[in-house]
Parts: C-alpha cells; sequence; structure tokens
C-alpha cells in the first residue's frame, strides 16, 4: 500500500537528468526493473498525495504524457538538478503546504521513509530528510592510492524524499539560483534546520550499472506473490451450442447453468478469487440472486481481474485446461486465448488455454458434461 499524505502535501519527482554513469541505453529513470520502468516504480510511491508534480527532459515528454498524464501534472526540467527543482516548485506555488521531492531513480523507497519525512513535517519541522549512517571507513585518496583516513563520526549518507515547507524551499531557490547537490544544502543556506529521519538500505539511487540487477534483488525479496486454482464442472443439457472461455462453439448440446455456464471462465474467475482468498463465484454473485441469470460470464472474471489490480496485483500468468471428450477445442483455443487477454487486460502470451481428455474415463468420458481446471499467477511488487 502506498502513503496517504495530508492534505495540502505535495510531492515532485526529478526526472530530467540523462543517468550517463547508468551506462549505454535509455535514460535510466525510463530503463526496466523486474518488469517496469523506474520511474514507474518511484511514482507509485506518492500516489496517495494529492498533487504529484513530475519533472521530465524535454526529449521526454512525450513520453512522460502519453504514460503519466492525468494524476500527475507534468513540466519541463531545465540544465541542473536545481533548476528541475525550482520548475516543479513552481508549478506548485500557492497550492500546497508542503512538498516532498523525490529523486526519480530511486524506485524503491518505502512507506516508512516518506510517513517518517511526513511525520516529522507534520511536528512542526521546518524540514527534513532521510539519512543513514556511515558505517564504512572512510579514505581520501591520491589517484587510486589511500592518501589517509578521514573520520566517519557524525557523517550521514543522503537520500530522499526531503520535505520542506513549500514557500520556505521555493524561495530559497529562489535566493539560490547557482544550485546546490540537493535541497537540503540550499534549506540551510537560507537558515532553515533540517531534521535526519530514518532512511532505508533499500532506498538506493541508480547511478551505476550494477544497480539495476541490485534493485531486481532486492524486489525479488519484497514480491508477493500468490497462485491460485479454480475447478468447475457443468453438465450436457438441450441445446445447439456452448460457451467456453468466452467462444461460441457449435455443439449438439449445451450446457446447463445458472449463468452461461462457461465452465473454463468460471474456473479461471474462481482461480484469481482463490489466490485474493476472497472466496469464489458464488460468494461475490449467488446463483440465488436471479439477476445473474443467464449472465455473461465476462462479468465475473471482469470482477475478480478488477479486483485483483485494486489490490496492487499484476497478472504473471494463467492457464486453463478444459476436460472433455466433445468438442474438440484446439480449432478454438486460439481465439479462446485472445478472448480472456482481451477480457483480463493481458497480452495472450501470458494466457494457455488447452485440452484433455478423461480417456473415456468417468462423466467426462461418457460425455455427459465438460471440467475444467485454471491456475493463476499474481504478483505485487
Amino acid at each position: 500500500m502506498t502513503v496517504t499524505a495530508p492534505a495540502g502535501y505535495a510531492a515532485i519527482v526529478t526526472a530530467a537528468g540523462r543517468g550517463t554513469r547508468a551506462g549505454p541505453g535509455d535514460p535510466k529513470q525510463w530503463r526496466e526493473i523486474a518488469g517496469r520502468p523506474v520511474l514507474d516504480r518511484a511514482l507509485a510511491a506518492f500516489a496517495g498525495f494529492p498533487r504529484v508534480v513530475l519533472v521530465v527532459h524535454p526529449d521526454d515528454m512525450g513520453a512522460a504524457i502519453s504514460r503519466y498524464a492525468g494524476p500527475v501534472t507534468i513540466v519541463t526540467g531545465g540544465d541542473t538538478r536545481s533548476d528541475s527543482v525550482r520548475a516543479g516548485l513552481e508549478a506548485l506555488e500557492g497550492q500546497a503546504s508542503h512538498v516532498l521531492i523525490h529523486d526519480g531513480a530511486r524506485p524503491l523507497v518505502g512507506d516508512d521513509v516518506i510517513s517518517g519525512v511526513i511525520d516529522a513535517l507534520q511536528a512542526g519541522s521546518a524540514a527534513a530528510a532521510p539519512a543513514l549512517p556511515v558505517s564504512d571507513a572512510l579514505w581520501r585518496a591520491n589517484g587510486k592510492r589511500v592518501a589517509g583516513a578521514a573520520p566517519r563520526d557524525d557523517l550521514y549518507r543522503a537520500q530522499t524524499p526531503q520535505g520542506f515547507r513549500l514557500d520556505a524551499i521555493l524561495a530559497a531557490h529562489r535566493a539560490h539560483p547557482e544550485g546546490a547537490a540537493d535541497d537540503v544544502e540550499l534549506a540551510q543556506r537560507a537558515g532553515h534546520p533540517v531534521d535526519i529521519t530514518p532512511g532505508s538500505e533499500d532506498n538506493l539511487k541508480i547511478t551505476w550499472p550494477a544497480d539495476f540487477a541490485r534493485a531486481e534483488r532486492i524486489l525479488g525479496g519484497r514480491m508477493d506473490i500468490r497462485l491460485g486454482n479454480g475447478y468447475d464442472v457443468h453438465a450436457f443439457g438441450p441445446g445447439d451450442h456452448i460457451w467456453l472461455c468466452g467462444v461460441q462453439i457449435p455443439h449438439d448440446a449445451g450446457l446447463v447453468g445458472h449463468s452461461d455456464a462457461d465452465v473454463g471462465m468460471h474456473a479461471l474467475t474462481d482461480a484469481i478469487y482463490g489466490a485474493l482468498a476472497m472466496g469464489d463465484i458464488g460468494r461475490h454473485f449467488p446463483p440465488s440472486d436471479p439477476q445473474w441469470k443467464g449472465a455473461d460470464s465476462r462479468i465475473f472474471l471482469e470482477h475478480a481481474a478488477n479486483l485483483a489490480r485494486e489490490q496492487g496485483f499484476r497478472f504473471g500468468n494463467a492457464d486453463v485446461t478444459l476436460i472433455c471428450e466433445a468438442p474438440k477445442i484446439g480449432p478454438h483455443a486460439g481465439a479462446m486465448q485472445d478472448r480472456l487477454a482481451a477480457i483480463m487486460g493481458l497480452e495472450g502470451g501470458r494466457i494457455s488455454v488447452k485440452a484433455t481428455t478423461s480417456e473415456r474415463l468417468g462423466f467426462t468420458g461418457r460425455r455427459e458434461g465438460i471440467a475444467s481446471i485454471a491456475t493463476v499467477t499474481l504478483i505485487k511488487d
């Protein structure tokens, strides 16, 4: 979950740099870790703020608008980090009381780090920023040789987001257009005391090529991965067609059920509910309720998929197996896969639809009905 910021709080996420130290390719904030751009993850941490301003390079404005416009205000950055922050602050002038300024290259900032800054500001601090005490020995260097040791007492590694009263930090930026290493330095020049709040080792700033792999490892330990299984059966009855995985197939019988009896879609829907620990279709759409008589099973699958997304999950994959002697599933499997992908908002390569027989054993072998088994993987980063 994300932090819900108090009224009057805003966030600025800076992403206008080119990140040349991160190696060849797109600027680091646009490159992916665990399947999502670095910038996506940085912005997601502030989704609970009333106002979020994203500052981007002019060359990235089109991509930013197509991906983030709407909940996020997008402005063009300047030649330096300070120029970019000032552009973000000016976009918020008069619209917020406090602001948290965060590096778009820090994709793994945790709720606890953000809450620590907010708590300090709420308690009356003029400014607050997370940091970690330096624990390693420090050396001065002469080229590639150690020239001497440096004391590490009272030294901290600065992180973001750094929080301020908006009017105070904007005035500090305007008074010092030459800029500084970070916003805390400008606040100090303006005479504002800055409180240190707890940082986190996971709150790394993507700087070097190896940092992408490190971020992937951290995310691997954070991921919430859920598996869900669904099983459904419907008997044959009168009719001249059946619905399977959203596709109508001509047949010499129909399937009997309160809704459209789409056994494949029902099993998949129950698999999603199971992964969420939220029961089954009957809990959400009781068969005793006449409004669901003959209902399109798409309604059930959309509901389950939307619940998963509302809880912050994305789909890893889905696998549906239909068990029957007839009709033949192979000629329709591609259309079924496409239909399920469209309903769930996924690419087709993440959904499998296949079939098997029961070697003429049991009720499916006697052609009395069709069964389906489905499995889904849900992932929360």
